[in-house]
């Protein structure tokens, strides 16, 4: 795993207004907008905020909108009938809730590509469930039913935001937190001695510079 590969992971996100969020690790995370409270700073996406230590975070860096040209706008003109509907393809239904939750598409893509081969249906031996291998009490904190494709992809894309910000943007951390759980990484101070997240760590962070040609 190079180091570049991990810092620059969570900056390849398309510009949209707001801000990234750039830690110490140099990892960055997109939020609409932050407020400091106390000795933590909120950083707000969508309708919700997620709180890390404000000495986690060593700056922002604002960004705005491109305004798109006049002549490049056009108005489509709505027909009965015509609204499509919501994607059901997994692979489409991860770039929008990575969009969503300010993480790179391809990454997100990477841990489902890893953990289910973007199966809906998939479950492990151990009984995690769906395209982001959900575990049953896992998918029940997040709120989110796992035999739902679209909120299965859902709730794991927000748990891998929140073990982001968790862990200060340490890409490795979170990856191993998602395999082999908050406990064994706070155990070994790091990635755990486990063959299986080890190779799981690889394989995703692999299967992330395949598709961004890193």
């Amino acid at each position: 795993m190079r180091t570049s590969t991990l810092i620059l992971l969570l900056a390849s996100l398309p510009a949209m207004a707001g801000e990234f969020a750039i830690f110490s690790s140099g990892a960055q995370i997109q939020a609409d907008r932050h407020e400091l409270v106390g000795d933590k700073i909120r950083l707000f996406r969508g309708s919700g905020f997620t709180e890390v230590p404000a000495a986690a975070i060593a700056e922002f860096e604002v960004f705005e909108d491109p305004q798109p040209q006049l002549a490049d706008v056009q108005v489509p003109v709505a027909t009965p009938g015509s609204v499509a509907a919501p994607s059901s393809n997994p692979k489409d239904m991860i770039r929008e809730a990575a969009l969503r939750a300010g993480l790179p598409p391809e990454f997100v893509a990477s841990v489902a590509k890893v953990e289910s081969g973007f199966q809906a249906r998939a479950v492990s031996a151990k009984g995690a469930i769906g395209v982001m291998q959900l575990m049953p009490a896992t998918a029940k904190a997040l709120g989110a039913d796992p035999h739902d494709p679209r909120q299965n992809i859902e709730a794991g894309t927000q748990l891998l935001r929140d073990l982001l910000l968790k862990y200060d943007g340490d890409v490795v951390k979170a990856l191993a937190a998602y395999n082999a759980g908050s406990g064994a990484v706070a155990r070994y101070g790091g990635l755990p001695p486990y063959d299986e997240t080890r190779r799981y760590v690889n394989k995703v962070i692999g299967a992330y510079q395949q598709a961004t040609g890193d």
